[in-house]
């Protein structure tokens, strides 16, 4: 974009100033032509004595001191206005400094190098305020494109092996005429159902970053109950106590996302349990005006460092070795995590001291059951 070029902020700056001198200057001098010329006399002490017959004062008239404090006075508003005009100069190149500082970063920025900090020193004013606030901006944005970084370059690695799975296959079977079909046929069908799965998770997680649904009140208690139910035939098999009770807590916004996370955090409490006997307990309630989901499941010890790092994309626990149809494609908290955050809620993760997991959404609530749904912005 095209601009017509202007005077620079130090230019202008240093002109302010030095105007500003230049008329304190020129008020100087009229508060001394008001108060003290004013009252000398304009006739020689001749006239007055002529007219009175005595002289009245000695002394100059006002013309002579005019005459003798003109030039003075010129010469002193021409200092004033070349020591403004340098002065200001200064003084606008020191005020504008860090400006130069926080462009400079910006420029650099703008550049793709987002590592640079201003890290501005100095009192507290409103230039270091902007120099904090801007390096803050720039720690966010480059924690964000590290991590888009990151989950582009593992989600192509998620995808890339199902199909690399099939193409062997298909491989396989062109290469050996006599292969069972039937099998084949099974293996392909559970290949393309994980990258199916993978898809519509990686879509669901995109759709959850965007904010783009609709809200309405939703009840998590039922919600809970419906994700029990649906994954009641998977905790049976595996020997798992699965427990729903709590309060209705209704929050505003998604139900089939809302779903979905009370889905997420279920199955994976049943899939990362004890082999026998272990038991996750759901509960919802009321607190202070905002919904509460606690999902607690027994298992195996967790170390807190663990937990920072659960709900990044792609993490299983420790490990990234699938060990069956359930161990999931490493997406499940992640999508937990960007539902909560889409609806303005906090997800806590905390191990249990007796081993397993204790997660925690608060959600705020909707206020009113009735309430009608409205769009998201």
């Amino acid at each position: 974009m095209n601009r017509r070029p202007n005077p620079s902020a130090r230019l202008k700056l240093t002109l302010s100033y030095a105007g500003f001198l230049l008329v304190a200057g020129v008020l100087l001098l009229a508060v001394m032509w008001v108060f003290v010329l004013r009252w000398l006399p304009n006739e020689d002490a001749r006239s007055i004595q002529k007219r009175f017959g005595a002289v009245i004062i000695l002394g100059p008239k006002r013309t002579d001191l005019l005459n003798g404090f003109a030039p003075a006075a010129a010469a002193a508003l021409a200092f004033l206005l070349v020591f403004g005009l340098l002065g200001g100069w200064i003084l606008a190149g020191r005020m504008l400094a860090p400006l130069t500082r926080i462009a400079a970063a910006a420029r650099m920025a703008s550049g793709g190098s987002l590592s640079h900090r201003i890290r501005m020193t100095g009192p507290g004013d409103e230039f270091r305020e902007l120099a904090d606030v801007f390096d803050a901006m720039l720690e966010r944005l480059e924690s964000h494109v590290r991590e888009q970084q990151r989950f582009a370059a593992n989600a192509s690695h998620e995808l890339r092996t199902p199909l690399a799975v099939t193409r062997a296959l298909l491989d396989a079977a062109r290469d050996d005429p006599t292969r069972d079909r039937a099998e084949l046929v099974e293996r392909l069908h559970t290949v393309n159902t994980r990258a199916i799965d993978l898809t519509e998770a990686l879509l669901l997680l995109s759709r959850a970053d965007a904010g783009s649904f609709s809200r309405e009140p939703v009840d998590l208690s039922l919600v809970a109950e419906e994700a029990a139910e649906a994954l009641l035939p998977l905790a049976e098999r595996r020997g798992i106590t699965l427990d729903v009770t709590g309060e209705p807590a209704h929050a505003l916004g998604s139900a089939a996302l809302l779903l979905r996370m009370v889905t997420n955090l279920v199955q994976n409490a049943v899939v990362h349990n004890l082999p026998v006997g272990g038991t996750v307990t759901v509960r919802t309630e009321r607190r202070h005006g905002t919904s509460v989901l606690r999902v607690e499941n027994t298992g195996r010890p967790l170390p807190p460092d663990l937990m920072p790092t659960l709900t990044e994309p792609f993490q299983r626990g420790t490990e990234r070795v699938r060990t069956d149809e359930h161990a999931g494609v490493g997406l499940g908290l992640a999508i937990v995590h960007s539902v909560v955050r889409a609806h303005d809620g906090t997800l806590d993760l905390a191990p249990r001291p007796a081993g397993g997991l204790l997660v925690t959404v608060r959600l705020p609530g909707s206020g009113s059951a009735a309430a009608g749904p409205r769009q998201a912005p």
